[in-house]
Order: C-alpha cells, then sequence, then structure tokens
C-alpha cells in the first residue's frame, strides 16, 4: 500500500501562511485524484482542495482565493499552499490519494492559526 507523509504544519499567527507538503512512497501519477482534507475537533473531515491527474484543481469555498495546491510528479510529492490564514483554518489536515475504488490517507499534520 502507498504511504503518504504530510509535513510543514504548524503554529501561525492569523494572516500568516504555510506550505503542506504531502510525499507518497510511489509515483503519484498513477492516482487519479489527491487532495486535501482537515478536520477540526468535535468536527466532521472537510474536503480542502483536490487535484486530478490532468491538474483540475477544487476547493472548498471557505478557503477558495487562500489555498493553492499542486502536484509535482517528479518528486512524488502533493502540497498545500495556505496564504491568509484565519484562525477557523485551524484543525489536522491530512492528505488523500485515489484511484478507481482505491484511497488511502496519511496521518496527519496539525495546523494551528492562533496570535
Amino acid at each position: 500500500q502507498v504511504q503518504l507523509v504530510e509535513s510543514g504544519g504548524g503554529l501561525v499567527q492569523p494572516g500568516g501562511s504555510l506550505r503542506l507538503s504531502c510525499a507518497a512512497s510511489g509515483s503519484i501519477f498513477r492516482f487519479s485524484e489527491m487532495g486535501w482534507y482537515r478536520q477540526a475537533p468535535g468536527k466532521q473531515r472537510e474536503l480542502v482542495a483536490t487535484i486530478t491527474s490532468g491538474g483540475s484543481t477544487n476547493y472548498a469555498g471557505s478557503v477558495k482565493g487562500r489555498f493553492t495546491i499542486s502536484r509535482d510528479n517528479a518528486k512524488n510529492t502533493v502540497y498545500l499552499q495556505m496564504n491568509s490564514l484565519k484562525p477557523e483554518d485551524t484543525a489536522a489536515y491530512f492528505c488523500s490519494a485515489a484511484y478507481s475504488l482505491y484511497r488511502t490517507w496519511g496521518q496527519g499534520t496539525q495546523v494551528t492559526v492562533s496570535s
């Protein structure tokens, strides 16, 4: 099973930026879709952004215009650039990869936005 490892989370002040990375143990080219999801305490896991193998992207309305998902196939890595961070962005962020009926998740990385 492919392994996904997230990194780049941390504590940042409102208005600040973070760049999350999701490194896969194998080629990500095989996946039809990769994405970032987040889950705050007491809330359901929600979609943040996705990117298809063809490069199409999709964003949650709450992050549109602030976050950017990208993919580097050569590095087997997916990124989430987060700008203009807000306290409500605080959550554990999870990377996901999928093709056909298969989906796998990373372990998550914590993002905390606080002054």
